[in-house]
């Protein structure tokens, strides 16, 4: 099982910045995907970024340009940069540890959520 706990939101105004950061109970490179979803109030949860352990990230389109995420394997955990922000990036936004382990089993962890709000 992998606990995965996210930290870093609040309320920011427009145009600024916050870090979020998701660790992990187990080493983070032993994990395929580590991902950033967020979910708006009535929206479905979307994908926002995403970094694999071969070294591959993406982004949203919605996103690209002002947020960025990050692995540190020495702290198991896994940020996400956020700058520039708008109010439609107001979400509680998610870590998500994805991947096939060695035993074939496909896995899927998720954390608690961290509630951004960007407003002035």
């Amino acid at each position: 099982q992998v606990q995965l706990v996210e930290s870093g939101g609040g309320l920011v105004q427009p145009g600024g910045s916050l870090r979020l950061s998701c660790a992990a109970s187990v080493r983070i490179s032993s994990l395929n995907v580590m991902s950033w979803y967020r979910q708006a109030p009535g929206k479905d949860r979307e994908l926002v970024a995403a970094s694999t352990d071969g070294g591959q990230i993406n982004y949203a389109d919605s996103v690209k340009g002002r947020l960025t995420i990050s692995r540190d394997n020495a702290k198991n955990t896994v940020y996400l940069q956020m700058n520039s922000l708008k109010p439609e990036d107001t979400a509680v936004y998610y870590c998500n540890a994805g991947g096939r382990a060695t035993t074939g089993r496909y896995y899927s962890y998720w954390g608690q959520g961290t509630q951004v709000t960007v407003s002035s």
